[in-house]
């Protein structure tokens, strides 16, 4: 029997000042344009609003979030430098949405992806068969200096009751502590060692072909990539560029993800953008 085809996203953790964004109605396009996807999810708590949004919203099965998950204790930023820096700049949404992804792949099972996830091929069947499934991700360096495979969470398939993610989501409450990945990519990275038999590990370049690096921001945002095989989907490291006052990764922001800028095909992510016909939006900025 073929596992339904469940796609889950999480979004509007906090009140929605500014209209969906056209990068986050690829996330959902793409997905409904290459994934034959039996329902495609959106848990929220504040619904979003604005053209893109009222474009996407009829195909989708929306869930209203309510108390955060358990596990998720904001106090735990007030000790670490780095979680500090996270409360600070209100990164915190994100560490919620990392415990809610577990919950909601725990009791209902399928695929979940961040909303800067670009689909490109149809995820196959198989994927869904397996306890879970995880994209590697580029190595981290320990505190020996000694680099370490890790895996990532912006994109995660598993069976409902799925034994490792009822494992991780225990280590997640146990472990976060306010810092940005313990809880996550590193929890999952370290229970990937303990018992290798409970998780499918999907090689960089199915999902996390351009990696959190100047160079891999470039690759999506400022060149052309057309070695596309292989390749399910990409992960845009969005929190890396959004803001066009952070340019330590790249001069690249949100406000420049424009339908004009799509049109144009001049790069990676506009290359394959463009597949999802436009139409009329184009000469009509980010927000539609």
């Amino acid at each position: 029997m073929t596992p339904r085809r469940e796609f889950h996203f999480v979004f509007g953790l906090r009140p929605q000042a500014e209209p969906f964004h056209l990068v986050h109605f690829l996330a959902l396009e793409s997905c409904r344009r290459t994934q034959s996807a039996d329902a495609i999810h959106l848990h929220c708590r504040h619904l979003p609003w604005g053209p893109w949004w009222d474009r996407i919203a009829p195909h989708l099965a929306i869930h209203r979030v309510g108390e955060a998950p358990r596990g998720f204790d904001p106090a735990r930023y007030a000790e670490p430098s780095e979680g500090r820096l996270i409360a600070e700049h209100g990164y915190d949404y994100a560490h919620e949405a990392d415990f809610l992804r577990l919950e909601i792949l725990r009791d209902g099972g399928g695929a979940y992806a961040d909303l800067d996830t670009l689909f490109v091929e149809r995820y196959p069947d198989a994927w869904f068969a397996h306890d879970c499934v995880l994209g590697e991700e580029p190595a981290i360096a320990g505190p020996d200096g000694v680099l370490r495979p890790s895996l990532c969470n912006a994109v995660i398939l598993a069976r409902a009751g799925s034994r490792f993610v009822a494992r991780w989501i225990d280590d997640a409450r146990a472990s976060f502590d306010g810092t940005w990945s313990r809880h996550s990519c590193a929890a999952a990275s370290r229970l990937w060692r303990e018992a290798p038999g409970e998780v499918h590990v999907l090689p960089m370049c199915r999902l996390y072909r351009h990696g959190p690096t100047r160079a891999g921001i470039a690759a999506l945002f400022e060149q052309l990539d057309d070695r596309l095989e292989g390749v399910a989907s990409l992960h845009l490291w969005a929190h890396l560029w959004w803001d066009a006052r952070r340019v330590d990764f790249s001069r690249f922001h949100a406000g420049l993800v424009t339908p004009e800028w799509i049109a144009r095909g001049e790069t990676t992510v506009a290359a394959i953008a463009r597949r999802f016909d436009l139409g009329s939006a184009v000469g009509l900025g980010s927000e539609l």
